[in-house]
């Protein structure tokens, strides 16, 4: 036990008696390393936008007939739409008309009998 004391005690010394010189260049070579990674990870980071930015672009590349022809049909679609809305409108004014025709005729028909 003794000499597991002395040992320690002896390593307690050594490290308290090590020059200043250790501890300046253990913290300018964690810097130095911290540095690295920051770099390292930038760089890392950049080269993911990039690739990324560049498949979008692809992607964007071939999806755009099928977006063309999305945007075609949705606009025929609006068009047969307005059309058959337009094709009602009209079916039911014409219906309106031929109703107001037939009750005033029966009324000026009402009226000239008596």
């Amino acid at each position: 036990m003794a000499a597991v004391t002395l040992t320690a005690g002896s390593l307690i010394c050594a490290q308290e008696s090590q020059n200043p010189g250790v501890k300046e260049t253990i913290k300018e070579d964690a810097k130095t390393a911290g540095h690295a990674v920051a770099d390292a990870s930038r760089k890392v980071g950049h080269e993911i936008a990039d690739t990324s930015r560049k498949v979008g672009h692809e992607i964007a590349d071939k999806t755009a007939p099928a977006r063309e022809t999305v945007k075609e049909d949705s606009k025929k679609a609006g068009k047969a739409i307005a059309h058959g809305a337009k094709a009602v409108g009209k079916s039911v004014e014409h219906g309106a008309e031929k109703a107001k025709d037939a009750v005033t005729s029966k009324n000026d028909d009402s009226k000239q009998g008596k």
